[in-house]
């Protein structure tokens, strides 16, 4: 199993942690990438999203999650990033 395959498994792993309607903070990378496309395929529903740059902001909004800024959001009821070496 390939290091991108690990990182699918570990996205679609995350989405059980991931609440419908919840107010979702989103780092930036690969594995966020990967996550980001298992939360386009989950049905799961995103009040909003904060994220933490324009590559994350860009794909979230793709995929029709609304971005807001940190200072408008609330609380985040979760905040998920990659973890490098």
């Amino acid at each position: 199993m390939d290091q991108n395959e690990l990182k699918r498994q570990v996205a679609k792993a995350a989405l059980s942690f991931i609440d419908d309607d919840c107010i979702l903070g989103v780092g930036t990378g690969s594995t966020v990438n990967c996550l980001i496309d298992a939360l386009s395929e989950s049905g799961i529903r995103i009040e909003a999203a904060v994220s933490s740059s324009e590559e994350s902001t860009h794909r979230l909004q793709e995929i029709g999650v609304k971005v807001v800024d940190l200072n408008t959001a609330g609380p985040l009821d979760l905040y998920i990033d990659g973890a490098d070496e």
